[in-house]
């Protein structure tokens, strides 16, 4: 049996390619602000592995949705919600007990009231957008904001593209 074996890489901090994430989300972050399916679609562009968790759907684009992070037991890494803060009370509750070592807040939901949540349920807080490490085309680059957000941070190549 031939098998290639995939290249990992570093994205931030303890976080890589080869552990598996679930992006929380909910039908609206889906359908019209489309932060949540950038998401996704880049982390599944690196290479990860990526469950979507939206209690509203079942199906989005074909592929499955889950209703919640309970779901997901034992699967997951690291948990990015792509929500408000007003949606992510019980966030720290469901990710100990999806066994999730990881937080992965974006640049808006995270509060400190969340981070010493984490910190007293044993959870590791990583900040920032995902959308930053991704590899942008130039010249088109440079009309794109989280290319510039993210410009000095590491980038993971997608499928098809090298560093």
């Amino acid at each position: 049996m031939n098998s290639k074996k995939q290249k990992v890489y570093e994205i931030t901090g303890a976080l890589d390619t080869s552990m598996s994430y679930a992006v929380l989300a909910n039908a609206d972050r889906l359908k019209k602000h489309r932060h949540a399916w950038k998401v996704w679609h880049t982390l599944k562009d690196f290479g990860c592995k990526v469950f979507m968790v939206a209690p509203e759907l079942s199906r989005f684009e074909g592929s499955k949705i889950y209703p919640d992070l309970a779901s997901l037991e034992g699967k997951i890494d690291v948990v990015i919600p792509c929500l408000g803060t007003e949606y992510l009370q019980e966030l720290v509750t469901q990710t100990a007990g999806s066994g999730a070592k990881y937080i992965w807040f974006q640049e808006t939901n995270w509060t400190p009231d969340l981070d010493a949540q984490c910190r007293e349920n044993g959870i590791e807080v990583v900040r920032g957008c995902v959308l930053k490490h991704k590899l942008y085309k130039r010249p088109l680059a440079y009309f794109h904001p989280c290319y510039w957000h993210g410009w000095k941070e590491k980038k993971v190549p997608g499928k098809y593209q090298k560093i």
